[in-house]
Order: C-alpha cells, then structure tokens, then sequence
C-alpha cells in the first residue's frame, strides 16, 4: 500500500487498495475512488507470499480492455481534466498503469458467477447433486464439458477473511430483492455472452466468471463494477488446446492463477498460514497473465 500524494487511503481487499480524494472522509462522502490493484495474490481466500510481479499492471490494463467491448454502464470515470490548456493525469504517476478512477456505487452483497463450463467448484457440487447452485443439469457430464447454455450461480460475498457461499437465485431475492436479482442475473449472462464470444475469436475460452455490480448513487443504475473478465475473476483456456488435449487436465491449462491453486492443493492442507511460493509457481504464473493479455490485446 503506497502514501499517495492528494489521496486517503480507506480500504484494502485481498488484491486492490482504494483510496479517495484528501478532504473527503470515506466512501460515502466522495464522487471519485482511486482503485490500485496491488501484485498481491490469493487463493482459498488467503493472501499468499510472494505476489506475482507486474499482475496489478496486467489485471489492470486487461479490465480497461474489456471495459471498453461491453455495452453495459460500468464504473469508469475521466482520469484526466483540462485545467486551463492543460490536461492534467487525476491517477497518481506512482500508481500509472494499475489504477482506475472510478465512482462510488451502492455494491450489491453478490459475486454474480456465470459458467459456461462445468469445473472447479461446480464439478465438485455437480457430482454430489447432479446441479449448480440449484441449477439442474443433464446427466453424464465430465471435468471441463461445455455446458449446453451458460448458467448465473451467484454467491455471497462474505467479509474479508471468510469464504464466499455459492447460494441459490432464490437467496439472492431474498438479498436485494426480486426485481435487482432479475436484472443481475439478466445483465451477467449478457456480459459473458459478449466476453466470451469476443474471447473465442482470438482462440480463448472463458470457463466461468464472475461480476460485481452496484447501484449508481444519483440514478440507481445497475452498473458493472470492481475488474471484469481479468485472470483473477475468470477462468481461461486455450481454445485449441481443450479440442485436442489428450486429458482433461491437458484440456483445462489455464490461463489465470490455477497453477497456484494447484500447487497449493498439493503441497498444503489448508490449516493455518499457506506456504511461500516457490519462485518458479510465481515465474509460471506470472507469464500465463502475460500471455493472456497479449493473445487478446495484442500488447
């Protein structure tokens, strides 16, 4: 977390800082918020040691990206102002690169999760219940198959240092109320529809993903929030690789931090402090972000 000249610093999550401007006392008493991703990492909800050098850049850059694709209100706000003849950066030189400025929203107390394919946590469930999240699926399905149809399978985003709870779209209604969970749900499955197809174009699968969205203060406007369709909030593959893989863990190398939760399930029991990373998880990782963002930017 960096000192920022003209800025307050007021919350840190697993991954990003935010700040607001000096003079005003808080997220609620502010139109602009500085948000800093930071090149820390985490997994089953801890912070892990080391970070992975240059993911806040990355993650970054690759939210701006896409935040320009999707045709959806987002949180983005100018971050630069002509003062005089004068343009004038409103992000801090020291943070350039891996910082937005963004407004306050009213943050719904949902991860709005789309799969599109069947893994990780809904592989576990699906093989106990035969569905997601209360979600029925036809039978026979494996790790990794595509789904016949994207699914919404929203969870509850619980305070930092406790695990996130996937729930049903019944409890979501019961959260925000039936007319915000129609939309969430509605506008979730519109995004990834748009990333995906737009993904899949340039030789990339997204998994699954997951959204965060909040009410614009002054409209109460439904506006995407926080990163979007990054390597931390979605899981990405090679599009080549999964239709000629001769595995299904061949088929689903992922682009995003999987080799850190691989490594972690292998070499810890997830009682007290998570090991270091050894220099080589950090090295793998940091160059699947890397090439991520060039196969879909070209950067």
């Amino acid at each position: 977390m960096s000192e920022l000249a003209g800025w307050k610093h007021v919350y840190s999550g697993k991954v990003r800082d935010l700040y607001v401007p000096e003079g005003a006392s808080g997220l609620d008493d502010t139109s602009a918020v500085l948000v800093v991703a930071s090149d820390r990492v985490s997994a089953f909800d801890h912070v892990l040691e080391p970070g992975i050098p240059g993911k806040g850049e990355l993650l970054t850059t690759l939210s701006l990206w896409w935040f320009d694709r999707l045709s959806v209100a987002n949180h983005l706000i100018p971050d630069h102002e002509l003062v005089g003849d004068r343009v004038v950066e409103r992000i801090p030189a020291e943070v350039a690169g891996r910082a937005m400025l963004v407004k306050p929203l009213d943050m719904f107390p949902i991860e709005c999760v789309v799969r599109g394919y069947l893994t990780g946590s809904g592989w576990a469930e699906y093989q106990r219940t035969q569905s997601v999240c209360g979600v029925p699926l036809p039978a026979g399905l494996t790790d990794g198959d595509r789904l016949p149809e994207p699914i919404y399978t929203p969870a509850w985003k619980a305070p930092l240092g406790e695990h996130d709870e996937n729930i049903s779209f019944e409890r979501t209604v019961e959260l925000v109320g039936p007319e915000v969970a129609e939309e969430l749900r509605r506008v979730s499955l519109e995004v990834y529809a748009r990333g995906a197809a737009i993904a899949e174009e340039h030789g990339v699968i997204i998994a699954d993903t997951k959204f965060e969205f909040g009410a614009d203060r002054a409209t109460g406007e439904i506006t995407l929030a926080d990163e979007v369709l990054t390597s931390d909030s979605s899981r990405y593959w090679d599009a080549r690789v999964f239709a000629t893989a001769a595995t299904p863990a061949e088929r689903m190398a992922s682009f995003d931090k999987q080799i850190v939760r691989d490594w972690l399930s292998a070499n810890w029991d997830k009682q007290g402090t998570p090991p270091e990373l050894p220099a080589e998880v950090v090295e793998r990782t940091a160059a699947r972000y890397r090439e991520l963002l060039e196969r879909l930017t070209g950067r």
